[in-house]
């Protein structure tokens, strides 16, 4: 009876709040959209330009297209501090969400249409949704808990199957109507998946009344906002004088880099050296030394998100071209299409994601070691190990000219299971230690480190036409392997700096979720 009693918003569904598989499924049908478009922006972009043909694509060169792609992948993430700014700010998250929803129902359908005016304007939109849209719903998974639940890493696991479920569906239903119908064919069905998220969420409206609603008066009177956080970056020397140099650094590269994006890059500086004034400003404003201790700790720990995600994200730019291109396709007198292979990474995701997730619980409750710092830097190591796998393949390719697909599975499953001990518990990793009143903005920060680490995917992958894979794929495995190691070396300082925010987790099923604040002061 108490179950049925429950205000809408209380109940809860498999141990976990009803608001939380609202959440799922509208990141489900988001990242359908999503990842479904990817799976087809590199193909699309080197398939050669062939008149009045659906299989027809812009004819751009590899390096052309992983360059673009690069710069797509990082500025879909990198909208996500404004994004998460204006949530904070203005609107919460709730309304957010909504809002990049509607952007991303928009651009999907835009890029249906076959033209290049079309594509660019889609692209455009997309990453203003996603910008509105990513940072903001992670937020609301993690409100959805209370502080010291054990059950937030399990629930940002649930959280990360919805996910992996729409890339899963996605790169096998859009690369097949892709495959048989056309490019803009699949580009329209990745936004028939995102309408669908846009009506599941405003349906599930009910299950999420307390969380993610707009800051009161009193919240924005006690905020301190972007404008003042930059002035006060002029009243600090040292600070200002570190800005200062990464913007003349900026423009210098404006001026002096070689080829067509070079002020491409001088925004992106200038972008960084902004970035960093604005987390030395919220750091001076923090309340404590325990509260600077953990925002040092976030920040450092962004260094693993951005080269995980450096590494990991060949898979929708290299290693899809690879798939393309290299690898021997024909099963059983069938060319399997190459947009399938991306596939794998969500179809691992959702076999193993709460059996990982449950082992590393049941590993922290019986006081072995399975904090999240661990747990990421393992991942770091296992997703490197991955790479081996390409290593093999190149060798068998420059051997035989083609290479078998399993090596591609093979890396895909290591980099999967080291996406599951980085990914969903770096999110919640975020959501216990920043700061409650710069939550959307640290979890936009977040999603700009993992842009950033998309760029430094597609600058690596751009290297691959004069280096080669095979040492390209080397040296993403040796300096994977050694940078997880190295944050092992200094797992004990670095969890000294967390005051103890992860000791205390047990597992709490308490009514009283409004007030929740998503950081221990």
């Amino acid at each position: 009876m108490g179950e049925i009693n429950k205000s809408a918003h209380q109940k809860e569904l498999f141990g976990h709040p009803v608001g939380l598989y609202v959440l799922f499924f509208t990141e489900m049908w988001e990242r359908f959209s999503y990842y479904g478009m990817r799976a087809l922006l590199t193909l699309y972009m080197t398939a050669k330009a062939l008149e009045n043909d659906p299989q027809s694509g812009l004819g751009w060169t590899t390096t052309e297209a992983l360059a673009l792609y690069g710069w797509y992948t990082m500025l879909v993430y990198l909208m996500s501090i404004p994004g998460g700014f204006i949530a904070d700010r203005y609107i919460g998250q709730k309304k957010a969400v909504t809002i990049g929803a509607i952007l991303l129902t928009a651009g999907h359908g835009v890029l249906a249409i076959d033209d290049l005016w079309a594509y660019y304007t889609g692209l455009g939109l997309v990453i203003l949704g996603v910008g509105m849209l990513k940072p903001n719903i992670s937020t609301m998974v993690g409100g959805l808990y209370k502080q010291n639940d054990i059950r937030r890493d399990k629930g940002f696991s649930i959280f990360y199957i919805g996910i992996n479920t729409g890339s899963f569906l996605a790169s096998l239903s859009v690369g097949l109507v892709a495959a048989l119908y056309g490019w803009h064919y699949g580009f329209g069905l990745a936004g028939i998946g995102m309408l669908l998220g846009l009506v599941v969420y405003l349906y599930g409206q009910r299950y999420l009344v307390h969380v993610g609603n707009a800051p009161t008066e009193e919240e924005k009177s006690s905020d301190i906002g972007l404008g003042v956080l930059f002035a006060q970056l002029f009243k600090s020397p040292l600070q200002l004088g570190i800005v200062v140099l990464m913007l003349t650094y900026a423009v210098y590269a404006g001026f002096t880099y070689e080829g067509p994006d070079n002020w491409g890059f001088a925004i992106l500086f200038m972008v960084i050296a902004l970035i960093t004034g604005l987390m030395m400003m919220i750091y001076k404003n923090l309340n404590g030394q325990i509260e600077k201790d953990r925002y040092v700790v976030l920040l450092l720990s962004l260094s693993m998100v951005l080269v995980f995600w450096g590494c990991f994200e060949q898979m929708g730019g290299l290693m899809n071209l690879y798939a393309e291109e290299k690898t021997n396709r024909m099963l059983m007198g069938w060319e399997v299409p190459g947009a399938w292979f991306q596939s794998a990474n969500p179809g691992f995701i959702i076999l193993l994601a709460v059996g990982i997730a449950s082992f590393w619980a049941k590993r922290k409750l019986k006081g072995k070691e399975a904090s999240s710092l661990f747990k990421m830097a393992i991942g770091v190591i296992i997703m490197g190990i991955g790479f081996v796998y390409m290593v093999f393949a190149s060798m068998q390719y420059e051997a035989n000219g083609s290479s078998a697909m399993y090596w591609l599975i093979l890396a895909y499953l290591f980099h999967t299971t080291g996406e599951l001990c980085l990914s969903p518990v770096s999110l919640s990793f975020f959501t216990k230690l920043a700061p409650a009143r710069y939550m959307a903005l640290m979890m936009g920060v977040y999603w700009a480190a993992t842009g950033l680490g998309n760029k430094v995917a597609g600058v690596i992958g751009e290297s691959s036409v004069k280096a080669g894979e095979l040492k390209v794929f080397g040296g993403l495995f040796i300096f994977a392997v050694l940078f997880g190691l190295l944050v092992l070396l200094l797992l004990k300082p670095l969890k000294r700096l967390t005051h103890g925010a992860e000791d205390k987790e047990t597992f709490i099923h308490d009514d009283e979720t409004e007030g929740f604040e998503l950081s221990n002061h």
